[in-house]
């Protein structure tokens, strides 16, 4: 039985692409690969089998598992980095196309922000954002405004967790890079008429 009080870090994003994507891989455990999803779990694989090690001053430290209770949250980290003279710590979050134009990706590196002041009881100022396509790094200021988005996004997924309902799916241009499209059926669920077909047979028999 899924614990509704912690849910995986990814969960977020799944959300924010597709509630019934997040449905369906969370709650239902539904999972299917394509190119797009191939290509993130080998950049992450690379990324997590990194050795700790410390550069001028800075500790590197690769997957690393977060829980965080009293959040609602758990996940694996790509990469943490701690600065010995300023004592920060500062989230990398490794994706594997470029910046979006929404803020989810952003979302996604103060949540784990977040889990990382319950565990340690310090203060996340930023993370950061490192995309493979730019081959650039973004820095991330965790203020009160991403906060505040991130906590109610994290409240809505709780919220669909404890419903245990998977949504209907809403056919849109996300569903070309879903590698569940043909487990969802959008077009198939979005065009079936048998509902309004058995009704019309109630209808008849009783007129």
């Amino acid at each position: 039985m899924i614990d509704v009080r912690l849910i995986n870090i990814s969960a977020l994003q799944h959300f924010a692409f597709c509630q019934r994507q997040c449905a369906l891989i969370h709650l239902e455990r539904v999972w299917q690969e394509n190119y797009l999803t191939a290509h993130g779990q080998q950049l992450h694989e690379r990324v997590d089998s990194g050795e700790p090690e410390t550069r001028k001053g800075v500790r590197f430290e690769r997957g690393v598992v977060v829980t965080a209770p009293r959040l609602g949250l758990t996940g694996k980290l790509d990469l943490l980095e701690h600065h010995r003279q300023t004592d920060q710590f500062v989230p990398v979050e490794y994706k594997r196309g470029k910046p979006k134009i929404s803020d989810i990706d952003k979302v996604q590196l103060c949540a784990q922000a977040l889990c990382i002041e319950e565990m340690l009881s310090v203060t996340v100022t930023h993370g950061a954002l490192w995309y493979w396509q730019t081959r650039k790094r973004t820095d991330i200021e965790i203020d009160h405004q991403l906060r505040s988005k991130t906590k109610a996004l994290i409240a809505r997924v709780q919220q669909l967790f404890k419903t245990r309902k998977t949504p209907p799916p809403t056919k849109g241009k996300h569903c070309k890079a879903c590698s569940l499209i043909e487990i969802c059926q959008p077009d198939l669920t979005h065009n079936d008429g048998s509902g309004d077909y058995v009704a019309r047979l109630f209808k008849s028999e009783d007129e």
